[in-house]
């Protein structure tokens, strides 16, 4: 099962990419797929903070590409800039920029990939404790 979906980069875009991944994980399981809710809730917080990343860091359109892989839900991001995000260690005195050390902890990491006019990062999320 797949999905993709293209935004124009304002901050609409967030609300509206965490309802599309929820929407998303909600259909694969009605599909009889095993999805725990942990999984829908951690899935959304990953597409959100990609997609925040992408509105406040480019000034174009973004996409979110969601497919089902196996036992995890691979969450693709694109936009505009080719700039890689930053991983920053933990600090829990910095306010804010914890959006890609959350994907990494949730995810296992996240792959960056370059696009024409910008990038893509993938992050895969299992769809069940225990699952890869």
């Amino acid at each position: 099962m797949r999905i993709s979906k293209s935004f124009s980069g304002t901050s609409g875009a967030i609300a509206a990419a965490r309802q599309l991944m929820s929407s998303f994980l909600y259909n694969v399981r009605a599909g009889g797929t095993a999805v725990e809710e942990e999984a829908v809730e951690g899935a959304a917080l990953v597409v959100s903070e990609l997609v925040t990343n992408a509105v406040k860091h480019t000034d174009g359109p973004l996409g979110v590409d969601l497919c089902i892989t196996g036992e995890a839900v691979e969450i693709c991001v694109w936009d505009s800039s080719p700039a890689r995000p930053v991983l920053m260690g933990p600090d829990p005195a910095r306010i804010g920029r914890h959006g890609m050390e959350i994907v990494a902890v949730l995810c296992g990491g996240f792959s960056v990939t370059p696009r024409a006019g910008g990038k893509q990062i993938t992050a895969r999320l299992p769809l069940r404790a225990g699952a890869a």
